[in-house]
């Protein structure tokens, strides 16, 4: 079974968006990485409410790596969510998987969400063993990695289908350090829009946030896999995400209409080039101007990654 997940920015785009999705995927900044928007707790619960009514599954992102001072809020919010009825939650840090096997009764599955670190089969059946239900491939796999791991794990992989690709993570406040070497006073937060450019590359746009997680700086192209989501499903990568964080409001929302009719079309073999070329060009309509489209890693040789 095909299992579509997207991130949500609000409740009212939850609401649109779950006639789409299969799962939705949110939390709060303190614990969760790179969120479109960091929910209350009551605005969780909310979300976990209207997913169950509408027959779908909650996913909450406790991704993040968790320092001291982060261990410490760990088992109350994890209590919380089971206490709402979250269906599973996304996890980075094998501190997490200790706080969550010290206490079966919450009954939480997770899905291992190593970041850069999960390419290999190996290494996602040893956290199946420990308990995960399922794992986020490392965006840096190219698909000819994909098939060969395909064949040997135990449990589902996710792969991103549509979104941006964070390339860097620094736990040191590097755009902090730089406002203050420069003496200025600016707001580092996703909504400021700001992005790195590489001298004499003007087609160069990494952006680049700051939060509490540290540092974040995003591929210059975001992801868009429609045209290769039969080549997926016939591998076994079946489950597909779509990461919201830069493209904002009604445009997701109809971005994952147009995924969830292709994923219609490939589980009922009526996928063809004309229709995936007719998603692209919908799909890129929709994409943020200033923002780029590609394949990532997909179509990359594997013995030219570095």
């Amino acid at each position: 079974m095909i299992e579509l997940i997207t991130t949500v920015e609000s409740i009212a785009q939850a609401k649109k968006i779950l006639p789409f999705a299969d799962t939705i995927f949110f939390g709060e900044e303190t614990f969760g990485l790179r969120l479109p928007h960091s929910f209350s707790r009551e605005e969780q619960k909310e979300l976990v409410v209207l997913a169950h009514g509408a027959g779908k599954q909650a996913m909450v992102a406790v991704n993040g790596l968790m320092h001291p001072e982060k261990m410490k809020l760990l088992p109350e919010y994890l209590a919380f969510l089971h206490e709402i009825n979250v269906d599973k939650v996304s996890v980075g840090d094998a501190g997490v998987v200790y706080v969550l096997n010290k206490h079966p009764e919450w009954d939480l599955p997770f899905v291992y969400d190593g970041e850069t670190l999960v390419t290999s089969s190996r290494q996602i059946n040893f956290w199946a063993k420990k308990g995960a239900i399922g794992a986020v491939l490392a965006r840096e796999v190219p698909f000819e990695e994909m098939k060969a791991l395909a064949e040997k794990v135990e449990v589902p992989v996710e792969v991103l289908v549509y979104g941006a690709t964070c390339i860097h993570q620094s736990k040191r406040p590097l755009l902090e350090n730089y406002y203050h070497f420069t003496q200025q006073d600016e707001e580092k937060n996703k909504e400021r829009g700001l992005f790195l450019q590489e001298p004499k590359k003007a087609e160069t746009h990494y952006s680049i946030f700051e939060d509490s997680h540290g540092t974040h700086i995003f591929a210059s192209n975001d992801v868009c896999l429609v045209k290769e989501l039969e080549q997926l499903q016939e591998t076994g990568c079946q489950t597909w995400k779509l990461d919201g964080i830069f493209t904002p409001g009604n445009a997701f929302v109809e971005i994952a209409r147009l995924y969830a009719q292709a994923k219609q079309a490939v589980a009922s073999a009526e996928w063809s080039a004309d229709l995936a070329s007719e998603l692209y060009q919908k799909i890129q309509a929709l994409h943020p101007e200033n923002r780029e489209l590609g394949t990532g890693f997909y179509y990359i040789e594997p013995d030219k990654i570095k």
